[in-house]
This record gives C-alpha cells, structure tokens and sequence, in this order.
C-alpha cells in the first residue's frame, strides 16, 4: 500500500504559527544591540534583524552630529572579489575605473544592465592589488558570477563571514585612537588599512553613510563582540551611542546621500519600464569614466547622452516651511505634476526643511522654476492639504569641515 502522508488543518496552523514566529537572522553583535534595545523597534534588513531604533531616533542623530554613534552594518551585502584578473573583471562590471584605486583605497561606484540601467550602487575596497571587496544593497552573486566568465577570478559573497560597523561622528577619530588603533591619523577620507585586533585584524576605512567625519570597521565574526568592547569601553568617556536606522537616514539625507529601492529602483526590482534609471539620472553620472574602455551599458549610456534621451533627473529641494514633504507630489505651477519626493526631513544641522526628488525633464533640467510640493498635514485629527513653495538646491544639504579635515580633529 501507498505510503502517503496526511497533514491535518491543526498541523497546518501550528506550522504557519512556527513559521511567523520564526527570527530574523542575528548579526554577530546581536548580543550587545539587544542589551541597549529600549525602544524594540527592528525592521528586516537583508533578511537581519536590524534596530530602526535603539532608545530615541532624535537623540540618536544627534549622537552623530555631537559625539560619535555605532551603527550595525553586517547586514550590508559583501563580497570577496579576488585573483590576476580582479581588477579587470571590475573594471569591465562597474562604472568607474578601478585602474584608478589604489590600494588602500575607496571609492563609491556603481553598475549597469546592458541597457546602461543602474542595477546597483555600492562601495568597492582595494586591499591589494589582486583583492577587492565590493558592499551594497542588493544580492548579485550569480549576476557576477556570469560577469565574470573568461576572467581568472574568484567572487565569493562574506556577508555572514565578516562583521561591520560604522563609527560616525565628530568624536570618532579620537576615540579610536583612545582604543589603541596606532596611526588611524593617518587615513584621509576614503583610506583604508588594517590594525591589530586580539589574534587578528581589523579592516578600517574612512568612510560612513553620514556625511560626517567618520569610519567603518570590518572584521571577521568571531572577533565582532570583542571589537564591540574595545570601542564601547573607550567610548564611554567620549559620548559613543549605539543608533539605529532612522537616526542614520536622518543624516544621509543631509548628506545628499542615495538609497537604493528608495531614491530609485534597481533595474532587477522595476516591475515597468519607465521605472528604472541611468546613472546620469540619479545624480551618478560623474562616475561614468567612458574613457577607460567598455563596461556594463557603456553603449547604452553613451547613446542616450548623445540623443538627449534621458527622462528623469535626481535633485535636492528646499520647502518652505517646516513639514517634511514625505512622498510628496511635485508640480509645476500647482497643476503640472512632475515629480515625487523620495526621502524628507526637517534637517536639525541645516535648519531647512529638505527632500530628494525625482522629476521628469526638463523639470528640474532646463525648468526649475514655480516648483510646490503637495503636503498632507495632519491638523486636529484631520488632513489637511497643502502646497508649500520648492527650490532646487545643491546636495549636499550640510558640508562639515571635519569631514575631510587631515589629520581629523580632536573634538
């Protein structure tokens, strides 16, 4: 007779109950974020279970801008690109040209589809010559694997292997320093190098997502909650927070800064045509080095630049007043509607109310005037519409000296 299994409704439920219980992956310093967690306030980052925030967003951004704040980034997708031919392989993948980086070097970059339609952006780390590795949003292992075809070259994901964090803030520098990292002094804006850590070694860029002066550490898994001490302990007399999301896109968006799937959609998350993007626009045209040979849409964006095709534009508005313009409508005039607003805030550091935008051309290219924004304000448990006045205005929003400052001061 037949074996067949029966399943009845009571299993099923227990089954859909087991799964929704079901936690989200714990990074490596999932032990220390929990222990601050006042707020239990998480979201699902990469399939991580990430804070959005700890004990208060507000307060939160401020530890960026006033002293230093930690922030998790092991969900951060990462991969390990390395062999004879690596530096060619991402040279033919990505938009600017990796000839260029040093090693010991940064540098903020992007690629495309055949179609010269951004699939991504991200941070490409020259360790040595032959050894990169690449952090960004989204998943592309198999994308470049096939890239990679005919390059002598190994491409693996380190995501779950390596730990990351990101120490940002005015009193960054000097805490690390406090912590024993000998000769951080030395690194200027997007450097890199290694120091020793308990039996091995820490990976030091400076870099960060804030705009402020700042850095991220990698290191292997094992060795994460014993960086964790390192830092907190020193911290402690240099006014270290733990932060979660919201305070970080507080600060990025002062920056100017770009989220994929946020700002723009990915050629590989567009559902429509008229979704996906260019580089040039969404602000990364400057990363397009035509010179150094063929690359990902090369052709594509050569073409459209050639026939002025391009249909959209990325910019930083100015509003008038102090609501956040949150997903807001743009128009022309207060009829034409042409554009949405990605990310707002009313920015402490700046003291303007601010947003990033998408419009079609030539709004925000050849017409940039008698620009509102459609605002929903909720006023005595009620909504009431407003159109509030919008400028174009350069990004960044904020420029902090100390950022680029060499040596870093210390604050």
């Amino acid at each position: 007779m037949e074996n067949i299994s029966v399943i009845s409704p009571l299993s099923t439920r227990i089954a859909a109950q087991s799964h929704f219980r079901t936690l989200r992956l714990p990074s490596p310093f999932q032990p220390r974020i929990e222990a601050l967690a006042k707020t239990q306030d998480w979201y699902d980052w990469a399939g991580y279970k990430a804070p959005n925030s700890l004990w208060d967003s507000e307060l939160e951004y401020f530890a960026i801008r006033s002293q230093a704040a930690l922030f998790d980034i092991s969900p951060m997708v990462k991969y390990r690109i390395e062999g004879p031919d690596a530096e060619a392989c991402l040279n033919r993948i990505t938009l600017r040209d990796v000839v260029k980086l040093k090693p010991g070097r940064v540098h903020y970059t992007a690629w495309c589809d055949d179609e010269g339609h951004v699939l991504d952006d991200g941070t490409l780390f020259r360790l040595t010559d032959e050894k990169f590795r690449l952090c960004c949003q989204e998943l592309h292992l198999p994308w470049l694997l096939d890239s990679a075809c005919g390059f002598d070259v190994r491409i693996e994901e380190e995501t779950e292997a390596v730990a990351g964090l990101a120490l940002q803030g005015p009193t960054s520098f000097a805490l690390l320093r406090d912590a024993g990292f000998a000769g951080i002094e030395k690194l200027k804006p997007f450097d890199l190098a290694d120091f020793p850590h308990e039996n091995g070694m820490v990976t030091i860029s400076r870099t960060g997502f804030t705009g402020d002066l700042g850095y991220e550490l990698f290191v292997e898994t094992s060795l994460a909650l014993s960086l964790w001490d390192r830092l907190w302990q020193v911290g402690e007399h240099r006014g270290l927070r733990a932060i979660g999301y919201q305070a970080l896109n507080r600060a990025r968006i002062e920056a100017g800064l770009i989220v994929a799937n946020a700002d723009f959609s990915t050629a590989e998350h567009a559902l429509r045509a008229d979704r996906v993007r260019m580089p040039d626009e969404i602000g990364l045209g400057f990363m397009v080095d035509v010179e150094k040979g063929h690359f990902n849409g090369r052709a594509a964006i050569i073409k459209a630049r050639q026939n002025t095709t391009m249909r959209h534009v990325l910019v930083g508005l100015e509003i008038e007043g102090n609501i956040p313009a949150e997903h807001a409508i743009v128009y022309h005039r207060k009829k034409r509607e042409v554009g949405l607003v990605s990310a707002a805030i009313w920015s402490p550091t700046a003291k303007r109310n601010i947003a990033i935008a998408s419009l079609s051309r030539p709004f925000g290219d050849t017409i940039t005037d008698d620009l509102w924004v459609e605002i929903y304000a909720m006023r005595e448990l009620k909504y009431e519409r407003l159109m509030k006045r919008a400028k174009i205005v350069p990004r960044p929003f904020i420029k902090l000296d100390r950022r680029s400052a060499n040596p870093p001061a210390d604050f």
